[in-house]
């Protein structure tokens, strides 16, 4: 299985459980690690047989930008769910930061997720 990534892409979304968080929109920071066959797109230089990792990065905006979760971690989940269904992609990784959140985290507090099958 080969991957596709996208790093550093930031999205804003209302996240968090504090009352004031509910009000704001905020920036996530998403790594993504997409597992998919690359050898068919490359066979024939197709672009029409390589995983769109623009359309991903757009859809993952778009999803940011209707979801309104009070934890990264159900934020992932869902996330992980729609790319997998919409993509037909068979394995992710996704790592979520929450800048600022922990403001002694210089790096940032979230979580990272692996699903599907290599």
């Amino acid at each position: 299985m080969d991957t596709v990534f996208i790093e550093g892409l930031e999205v804003d979304t209302v996240i968090g459980a504090y009352d004031w968080e509910r009000t704001i929109r905020q920036c996530l920071r998403l790594d993504l690690w997409l597992g998919w066959d690359i050898r068919p797109a490359a066979a024939g230089d197709d672009l029409s047989k390589a995983l769109d990792y623009a359309a991903v990065a757009a859809r993952v905006q778009n999803f940011a930008g209707e979801s309104q979760f009070i934890l990264v971690e159900t934020f992932a989940e869902r996330l992980a769910e729609v790319l997998m269904g919409e993509f037909q992609i068979p394995w992710l990784r996704l790592k979520l930061t929450k800048p600022g959140a922990v403001p002694a985290a210089i790096g940032g507090v979230g979580v990272e997720i692996e699903r599907g099958c290599r």
